[in-house]
Formats: structure tokens, C-alpha cells, sequence
């Protein structure tokens, strides 16, 4: 994996997280609430700076204080924010959670400039200096400008033969009256990418398959990607080539699980920055993996996705 790192290029939503932190209270009857910046891009773009590697993240944010906040943790953890568009007649977005006593999550989202990304503004973006284009879609498949953008710069990045990187991010709070539409716009994504990362319950949602032995043979078969299937502390599952094996993970002291999967793509991208071992090189591969399996676990250690990654760095890889 010798060689200049090139730049990662993520696109997706920037927003922030209102967390009611009043446990088993809806929104409604919730009086305290813990601001937080997210948005799954946003994410691994901080993610992919904290480990070392260059990365540019494309995004909308609203003229307002919450926008201005955004573009600031980016540009302390090292990101490049001059793809990240400014608009001045919507407010940046917000997402409304709470934990209620059975379980379940009183959830209130409040779309707003995120979704207003326009494929002209992608258009403009440069990519002579991009090795690697990261589709992060929680929001991306929401009807909307934004949904035009990502396939915009899919087909910009195809065309450029630069490496496409897709994670579904699904969220079933979003997509629960059209799960149908997720499905068919991440099959248009997979179908052409290089690499993808799913979680055990995206697997089984995209594949339709009841076990996840059934769902990876439906993505080995219908896809030419590595890809790897997340398991939390079991490890992930990765398919290289007509290889398949289960990487284990590292044992930690969970405290928040928010961000993991995110870290895992990051330390991924991060390290195929620098080239892409060949398929038949079980071993590179295997290291890699490993890596951001550490990086996930250690993400974990820490409460909140922004503070775990401020802890990241390429020394705990091997």
C-alpha cells in the first residue's frame, strides 16, 4: 500500500443532532436536549482527518449559527470545507431524538439544507486531486435536490474512474412508509461501486434474505465490490474477490456505540487511500479490515462521534 495518499471526497449530510438527554421523556415532555454535529458523512470525514489521511466533504449547511458550527468541527479536525455550500434562505438541518421507556425513539426531522444540495454545486466540485468519491445516503435517498446530486457525482466519479465508496446508512425512521425506494436506490449503488460497508440488518433488508449467511451469497453474487458486513463486537465480515471470512473484532468497555460503523469506513478509506491491495492479497486485506475494526471498538469507548474521533489515530493500527 506504498505511495502518495489521495484525497477522499464525502458527500452527504451535515446536521446536527438534538438529543433529549430527560431518559424515557418524548420530545414533546423532554426538557433538556445535548447538541451534537452528525450527519454519517460528516462522520467519516472527521474520521478519515483524525486518522491522518486528506479528505474534502461536499455538503449544505444553513447561514446560521448551527451551519457555522459544522464548518467549524470540520475544520478543526482538518477536513476540507470549501465544497461545503453555504445557503442563505434555509436553515441547516436538524435531527430530534429521544429515548422513550419502551424502547422506542420519539423522532422528529427537520429537513433543511442538507437536502438542498444541487447537482450543479456538485458539478463544481474539482476531483483531479480525488482518489476515492464516499456516498454516505441517510438522507441522500430522500426525494430532493440532494437525491440528484449524489447520482450526479456517481456518474461524474464513473466517468473519472475514481473508486466509489457507498454505505446505506439506513434509517428506519426516515424510510419506514418507502422502504421499497431505499432498497432500489442502494441496488443502483451497489451495483457499481468498489467497496460498500452494510450492518447486519441493512444485509438482510437489501438481499431480502432471512439469514445472513443467504444475505452475503445474494451480495457476492449480484455485485463485484469488496464489501464488508459489520457484527458489532463479532467482528465483519468481509468479501474480497471469491473470498469470504469473518475478521474478529477487540474486546472494549462499550459506553456509546454512536459513530462505530463510521469509524470502520473511515479507517477503511483511509488506509486505500494509499492503494488498493489486489484481491488475491488475503493478507493486506485482512490487516485492514482488522485496523478499522479497532477503530470502530475504540469509537465506542467514548460518548458522542465527534469526541471518540478527537481520540483516533493511525498508532493503534498494525
Amino acid at each position: 500500500m506504498g505511495g502518495r495518499a489521495k484525497k477522499i471526497l464525502c458527500i452527504g449530510e451535515a446536521l446536527i443532532d438534538m438529543i433529549c438527554t430527560d431518559k424515557g421523556k418524548s420530545l414533546a415532555d423532554g426538557q433538556h436536549f445535548l447538541k451534537k454535529p452528525g450527519g454519517a458523512p460528516t462522520n467519516v470525514a472527521a474520521a478519515i482527518a483524525a486518522l491522518g489521511g486528506t479528505v474534502e466533504l461536499v455538503a449544505k449547511v444553513g447561514a446560521d449559527p448551527f451551519g457555522r458550527q459544522l464548518i467549524g468541527v470540520m475544520e478543526a479536525f482538518g477536513v476540507s470545507t470549501r465544497s461545503i455550500v453555504v445557503d442563505e434562505t434555509t436553515f441547516t438541518t436538524f435531527a430530534f431524538v429521544s429515548l422513550m421507556e419502551d424502547g422506542e425513539r420519539d423522532f422528529v426531522f427537520n429537513r433543511g439544507a442538507d437536502g438542498e444540495l444541487t447537482v450543479q454545486e456538485v458539478e463544481a466540485v474539482d476531483l483531479s486531486a480525488v482518489g476515492i468519491v464516499h456516498f454516505g445516503s441517510a438522507t441522500g435517498f430522500l426525494p430532493g435536490p440532494l437525491q440528484a446530486a449524489y447520482y450526479g457525482l456517481l456518474q461524474k466519479a464513473l466517468r473519472q474512474d475514481i473508486l466509489i465508496s457507498f454505505d446505506p446508512n439506513y434509517r428506519q425512521l426516515l424510510f419506514r412508509d418507502n422502504i421499497r425506494s431505499f432498497v432500489d436506490h442502494s441496488w443502483n449503488f451497489l451495483d457499481c461501486c468498489h467497496f460498500f460497508k452494510v450492518s447486519d440488518e441493512e444485509a438482510l433488508l437489501i438481499t431480502g434474505c432471512a439469514t445472513l449467511k443467504d444475505a452475503a451469497t445474494v451480495l457476492q453474487e449480484k455485485t463485484r465490490a469488496v464489501f464488508a458486513i459489520t457484527l458489532g463486537k463479532e467482528g465483519t465480515l468481509v468479501r474480497v474477490g471469491d473470498h469470504t471470512e469473518v475478521v474478529a473484532s477487540i474486546p472494549v468497555k462499550s459506553i456509546d456505540t454512536t459513530g462505530a460503523g463510521d469509524a470502520f469506513v473511515g479507517a477503511m478509506l483511509y488506509q486505500m487511500s494509499s492503494g488498493q491491495p489486489a484481491a488475491r492479497d488475503l493478507v493486506a486485506w485482512r490487516r485492514i479490515v482488522g485496523n478499522a475494526n479497532k477503530a470502530g471498538a475504540r469509537t465506542c469507548e467514548y460518548m458522542g462521534a465527534m469526541e471518540a474521533f478527537r481520540h483516533l489515530s493511525s498508532q493503534i493500527f498494525e
